[in-house]
């Protein structure tokens, strides 16, 4: 019954449930029913399938859909769903774009943007310093979006301010289904760490616009499905579906802290920390120019089915990553003889900037294990920018404020190798005596320094295998380990718990520079 003001808790209720279902059918039946046939989670079931808990924000905000004409054909919720999350048992701020409404579109309709670049879903991960989950699946850009304000406006009115301060904060992590242009393309990979499933397309724009740009018919998968943007670097990982991109994100979530205030958590470990890693001896060749797998030495080492490999398919001569030793959570890089013979290219060394930064944000210890002959070399490798991206890699470590561990697994030649530990820092510089270094490898530095005594020399040949031979007796590196000129030399079978005292020994010191973070 109705009060003399003619409100009734009943009444008010109804309607109350009535907006609740209305905003739970996204949009509506038949755009539901086409994002399904195309294989694809709903934006509530992503929500669902990632997180235990979900406390929405926003859910009765609303887009009013008109037609081509302007004229007004009723309303449809919010291109957005965001809240606050439990993934893990640990609070996030979880969002994501909903493709069956205006395609994700911007929620340039609203008084406040939800999410997106900027919105409150990143103002709630600031607020609270909790990680920030992003599903991306939109256009960017939506020429309606003029109508709904009553205007043409500059794109660079939108701020971009709070979603680059996270990146100083928290953990941003996000994950592309479907398609993510333009703008959702640019806020997926402004992130600690992306994934998007084998089917979905990243690009700037997509072929409608490349066609009116620059007459070019393409393929949306050929220009940018999701091996072109994760062989680019665009993004991180290639997921085969969204049940294992879900499954990366939380990955990745459980070796970051949830703010930068904070150390990343020690988990329990049941793999001893004395156990010996005797299959190193297997795994390097005792053949100098015999290849290996690189991700094998990393296994060995660390936790037992703790090593999550970051950006398999760019980069490649590097191996980049997330593991644990005994409950630790680090970063770890590894030269891969298997590409380029692990020769440092511009590919590889951004790949490194992009790790060495992750890991002074959020307080992970590094460890190292270099083969590296020098930067690559060759017309390619020049155009490539490599010089530029292998001093910032440089720079990468000469920067980093955590420990760095380096294992001197085989070569270690030039000037990339400055890019894998910092002298003016206390890290730690193991070596393997299957070690060797120097300026420049033996076989190219003796036809470098010595080209002309060759030439002029009855026997060239002869007269550069005398050389090299000289040259090889000086890099024993038990003459470096001597005259203390790296800091240990270690059995293999040893690495791991030499690592592990020494990673152990450091957490006081991070825990200091969590206090010192702005």
């Amino acid at each position: 019954m109705s009060t003399p003001g003619g409100f009734s808790w009943a009444d008010a209720l109804d309607a109350f449930e009535v907006r609740r279902a209305q905003a739970r059918k996204l949009g509506g039946e038949r755009r539901v029913a086409r994002q399904k046939d195309q294989g694809r989670y709903t934006i509530r079931e992503r929500i669902a399938a990632i997180s235990e808990s979900f406390s929405e924000i926003g859910e009765f905000a609303v887009f009013e859909e008109r037609d081509a004409l302007g004229n007004r054909l009723g309303t449809l919720p919010s291109s957005y769903v965001c809240g606050l999350a439990k993934v893990d048992g640990r609070p996030v701020a979880l969002g994501g774009e909903d493709f069956t409404v205006r395609a994700g579109a911007p929620q340039s309709y609203l008084d406040r943007m939800k999410g997106g670049m900027g919105g409150f879903v990143e103002d709630l991960a600031h607020e609270y310093k909790i990680p920030l989950l992003m599903f991306v699946e939109g256009i960017g850009g939506d020429v309606a979006a003029q109508e709904d304000k009553g205007h043409t406006y500059l794109t660079s009115s939108v701020s971009w301010t709070r979603s680059f301060e996270l990146l100083g904060e928290v953990p941003v992590l996000t994950m592309v289904s479907g398609a993510a242009v333009g703008g959702s393309a640019a806020r997926a990979v402004a992130s600690h760490f992306s994934v998007m499933t084998k089917d979905s397309v990243l690009f700037a724009g997509g072929p409608p616009l490349v066609r009116r740009a620059l007459g070019i018919d393409i393929d949306k998968h050929e220009l940018g499905g999701g091996p072109v943007a994760t062989a680019s670097g665009a993004v991180d990982n290639l997921a085969r579906d969204e049940d294992d991109a879900i499954a990366q994100l939380r990955a990745v979530l459980s070796y970051l802290p949830q703010n930068v205030w904070q150390l990343p958590e020690r988990t329990s470990c049941d793999d001893p920390v004395d156990r010996r890693a005797s299959e190193l001896l297997e795994i390097i060749p005792e053949n100098r120019r015999q290849a290996y797998r690189a991700a094998k030495v990393i296994k060995a080492v660390v936790d037992r089915d703790s090593f999550f490999e970051i950006g398999p398919r760019w980069g490649k001569s590097l191996v980049t990553g997330l593991a644990r030793i005994d409950g630790m959570p680090i970063g770890v890089l590894a030269s891969n003889p298997q590409h380029l013979g692990g020769a440092m290219d511009a590919a590889a060394a951004e790949k490194q900037v992009r790790l060495m930064n992750l890991c002074t944000t959020f307080h992970l210890p590094v460890l190292y294990f270099v083969d590296v002959p020098g930067f690559m070399v060759g017309p390619q490798a020049e155009r490539a920018n490599v010089m530029r991206w292998g001093v910032r890699a440089i720079q990468s470590v000469v920067e980093a404020t955590v420990p760095i561990v380096t294992v001197q697994v085989r070569k270690a030649y030039g000037l990339a190798v400055s890019a894998t530990s910092n002298p003016d820092r206390l890290g730690l510089r193991l070596a393997w005596p299957s070690g060797e270094w120097g300026d420049l490898p033996i076989e190219g530095g003796v036809e470098a320094a010595y080209r002309r005594e060759i030439e002029a020399s009855d026997d060239p040949a002869a007269m550069r295998a005398q050389i090299e031979d000289r040259m090889r007796s000086l890099v024993d590196p038990w003459r470096t380990v001597e005259a203390f000129g790296v800091e240990h030399m270690i059995d293999p079978r040893e690495t791991r718990e030499v690592v592990a005292s020494f990673l152990d020994a450091s957490q006081g010191a991070l825990a200091v520079q969590t206090r010192k973070k702005p």
